[in-house]
């Protein structure tokens, strides 16, 4: 399982962003972003806000989706 760091890496890959201008096309929007370092920081110590997950991942196209385990 990818760590929520890597996961938004993923996503940044697939849509040919930096995490850099991920912050500063959101800032344009209107969003309150922390800056580069802080917000690297919130993801390598997993203390990023879920409300802040789901606003990035809302921003680049995405939904997080809470589902039930399959049984074994």
């Amino acid at each position: 399982m990818l760590s929520i760091k890597e996961e938004i890496q993923v996503l940044l890959l697939r849509k040919g962003l930096s995490m850099r201008s991920l912050i500063k096309n959101m800032e344009k929007e209107g969003h309150d972003m922390p800056s580069i370092g802080s917000l690297s920081r919130m993801l390598s110590q997993k203390t990023i806000r879920f409300e802040k997950v789901q606003e990035i991942l809302d921003f680049l196209g995405y939904k997080l989706d809470i589902n039930p385990k399959e049984k074994s």
